[in-house]
């Protein structure tokens, strides 16, 4: 369950990134309390992990899952570049991702 946790955390922390560019520094109301909202709730998701996840391992592979998320959608969203060595520097961080999780069970 700890890993359902993390992973569930590092999807709201795309939320969360997605939407402080969509509250416009926090001036829109809706998109802000939904930024927030989605703060709140991976942090408390990133928490439950950490019980039993050491806490590197869990800070590491939650950043990584928001890092990836965020650079994927503001390909889609936002019209981030999605140059060939951009995308071999994502690709860096799902090896990286999948790495902890292989040495950490």
């Amino acid at each position: 369950m700890p890993w359902i946790y993390l992973l569930l955390a590092g999807i709201f922390e795309i939320g969360f990134a997605i939407g402080m560019k969509y509250s416009d520094g926090f001036s829109k109301p809706l998109p802000t309390l939904a930024t927030v909202g989605a703060a709140l709730v991976s942090l408390y998701l990133m928490s439950q992990a950490m019980k039993s996840i050491p806490v590197g391992t869990a800070y590491a592979i939650w950043t990584g899952i928001g890092a990836l998320g965020v650079a994927i959608l503001g390909i889609f969203l936002f019209g981030d570049s999605a140059s060939a060595p951009r995308l071999a520097c994502i690709g860096l961080i799902v090896a990286g991702v999948i790495g902890l999780k292989l040495v950490s069970g």
